[in-house]
């Protein structure tokens, strides 16, 4: 651990080092980094003259500046403390050498920081001296380093008796000092390394899309690309669990303080900021807030040309983790400086394709290939474009998959994976192609798995995953997986209704209800969530609750076949079979591939078995979620005895998925 001083402070200042703050009476001052820097070294040599070329020696020590920057530096460290034109209380000009920072300077080794110090007070052993030392001055070292002159200092000498029994004082005083000293040490280095820097401690962060100060629609990416790309950053180490973009988009639009976004994501800290652009220059300020006080762990203001934003997000980045107190090893250190473009045009087009992917409708996704598209054209070595785009295909496959969708996704992973084979996004885009499109199950596997070794912290992985575990019957590593993914992204209303699903094939039923009903609560709209507490409720025996939850879910989401032949299902288990004969009809025009499995479902509720065997026999996907819906359904549960119903699935379906 460095000698140097944890803090200084000077009137109503304290400078923090560890975490790069200056405060006046405890709250931040925004200083850009190398203002800081010259304040700090400024500070530490405080009552000295510090020549101009070693302060830009130390400022800029593998660049050639001119002197007028460090000039510059000057004036806004100046501005900072709050000096008037003319005054000099801190920082004073010496002409012809450099420059004296000349206030009072308290040194301190412990304050209102992260860092876990113990706080001792400080005593004095008197010790009478043997002989003088020069003409009666007694020259001494002070704890804060330098020297002490004690002039007119009178010495009387001893008798012999006295002279042994005072030394064997002192000698035992100074022995008791150092164990005392000592003991401390031992008490500062465990509590220090014990606590807090205990590298099994998962700390937390939830990066908020940045507050862009311009109010123009057309630079409206620039706030959310900027936390998106440093959420990507920080994801890569392994030591913090970062909350997916998809888990903060929402504060965009839905301003809530940094407290209470951090009880709601479960996280230690919050990163919070804001970003205007200037012609070719951006201005960003940020904070990065302990949840449990609300104090500021640090915060800055930086002003760079945009062209600069790649050097910007890795200072940002690298802050957070130095004021973390993350020790990283060399393969995350290189991933926060890892550069995806250098083109800022490209860039630009990828931010806005994020942008409009986090949107997640049909119409943002349309705009997200656009973007993804041209960033591409720009740089066509940008794997991360690539990416992008696949994990836009994905999404719209949900909107209404086609085999060109799925060939479009498959072709942009691959390429991406060609461009950088550490991208996680690319490799769970890929892992979800083989399982669905390519039937491989093994390649889906290996995938999936490449995907989280590469970013744990990746939420999307854990939950595709999942569904693919759950699809193969492995419903153990499949809930594991899906709680993983909740805990990285607690607000996700898809994550949290799939927990639910699978609480429910796991005929977990009354988890599965408190599940879904807290899901409903963060987003009530949300008809999934609906539709899966319907087909728990109808398993409890809660028919008129069943009825009602698919009744919300088919408004909602429009006429779903699959709701409509649950809704049926339910209706002929609660006795209202003209009901569920109306739904039937219309199913039986239908001619999509999972038409079958929901015609047997209303068969199989109005307990005409033969009928509903008859329609499973039908099936002619046997590769996607069906596979799931055979083995697991609880619905189904009447017919698994039935020698007709093992024919049909473990001929065809389990030969077919092994």
């Amino acid at each position: 651990m460095s000698d140097l001083p944890l803090e200084y402070e000077f009137d109503s200042f304290r400078i923090d080092r560890v975490k790069r703050l200056l405060l006046r009476d405890g709250k931040p001052i925004p200083l850009n980094s190398k203002s800081f820097d010259t304040l700090l070294a400024l500070v530490e040599r405080h009552g000295q003259v510090i020549n101009k070329d070693d302060l830009m020696k130390a400022l800029w020590p593998d660049t050639s500046v001119e002197e007028n920057n460090i000039t510059q530096q000057i004036s806004v460290v100046r501005k900072a403390l709050g000096e008037r034109a003319g005054e000099h209380r801190y920082v004073v000009t010496v002409p012809g050498r450099g420059y004296s920072f000349v206030a009072d300077v308290r040194e301190q080794c412990n304050g209102n920081t992260n860092l876990i110090v113990e706080e001792h007070t400080r005593g004095s052993i008197t010790v009478d001296v043997e002989e003088e030392q020069g003409n009666g001055v007694l020259v001494s070292s002070p704890p804060n380093g330098g020297f002490i002159r004690q002039q007119n200092v009178k010495y009387v000498p001893l008798n012999p008796k006295v002279q042994s029994a005072r030394k064997k004082s002192v000698w035992a005083l100074l022995l008791i000092a150092f164990v005392m000293v000592s003991l401390g040490s031992v008490l500062v280095w465990r509590r220090w390394f014990g606590a807090a820097h205990k590298t099994d401690v998962k700390r937390s962060i939830a990066v908020l899309p940045f507050k862009s100060l311009n109010n123009d629609p057309a630079t409206a990416y620039l706030g959310t690309g900027m936390s998106d790309t440093l959420i990507a950053k920080l994801s890569n180490i392994h030591q913090i669990s970062v909350r997916p973009t998809s888990a903060v988009i929402k504060y965009s639009v839905q301003p809530t303080d940094a407290q209470t976004v951090g009880r709601e994501l479960g996280v230690d800290s919050v990163l919070e900021g804001t970003v205007q652009s200037v012609g070719e220059r951006v201005r960003v300020t940020v904070q990065l807030i302990n949840v449990q006080d609300r104090n500021p762990l640090w915060a800055q203001s930086f002003s760079e040309r945009l062209t600069d934003i790649f050097d910007l997000q890795d200072t940002i980045s690298e802050q957070v983790a130095q004021t973390m107190l993350l020790k990283l090893n060399g393969d995350e250190q290189r991933q926060l400086r890892k550069r995806d473009t250098n083109s800022l045009e490209a860039y630009r087009e990828y931010l806005e394709g994020r942008f409009f992917w986090n949107k997640r409708n049909e119409e943002g996704l349309r705009k997200s290939v656009e973007h993804f598209n041209r960033a591409i054209s720009i740089d066509q070595s940008y794997a991360k474009a690539y990416a992008g785009l696949a994990d836009s295909y994905i999404v719209i496959t949900y909107y209404g998959a086609t085999s060109v969708s799925y060939e479009s996704a498959k072709a942009a992973a691959v390429k991406a994976l060609e461009i950088d084979n550490t991208l996680a996004e690319a490799h769970t885009s890929l892992a979800v192609i083989k399982s669905v499109y390519d039937h491989d199950d093994r390649g889906a596997e290996t995938e999936f798995t490449k995907a989280i070794q590469l970013n744990p912290n990746y939420a999307t992985a854990h939950h595709w995953y999942s569904d693919y575990l759950a699809m193969r019957d492995r419903q153990t590593e499949a809930l594991a997986e899906i709680k993983r993914a909740q805990e990285l992204d607690p607000l996700s209303p898809v994550i949290n209704t799939t927990l639910g699903e699978q609480l429910h094939y796991s005929r977990q039923y009354d988890e599965a209800i408190v599940q879904l009903r807290r899901t409903l609560e963060l987003e009530p709209n949300f008809a999934p969530a609906h539709y899966t507490l319907g087909l728990v409720l109808e398993q409890k025996g809660m028919f008129d609750q069943a009825i009602s939850e698919f009744q919300k879910a088919l408004v909602l989401s429009g006429t779903t076949l699959g709701i409509s032949a649950a809704l049926a299902h339910t209706y002929a288990l609660s006795g209202q079979k003209a009901e569920a004969r109306r739904i039937l009809k219309v199913l039986l025009g239908q001619q999509t591939a999972s038409a079958p499995y929901d015609v047997a479902m209303v068969y199989q509720g109005l307990g005409e078995k033969e009928q509903a065997i008859d329609w499973l026999r039908k099936l002619k996907d046997k590769k996607a979620d069906l596979v799931l819906l055979l083995r697991s359904d609880p619905r189904l549960d009447g017919l698994r005895s039935d020698s007709r119903f093992k024919e049909i699935f473990q001929k065809d379906f389990k030969d077919a998925n092994s």
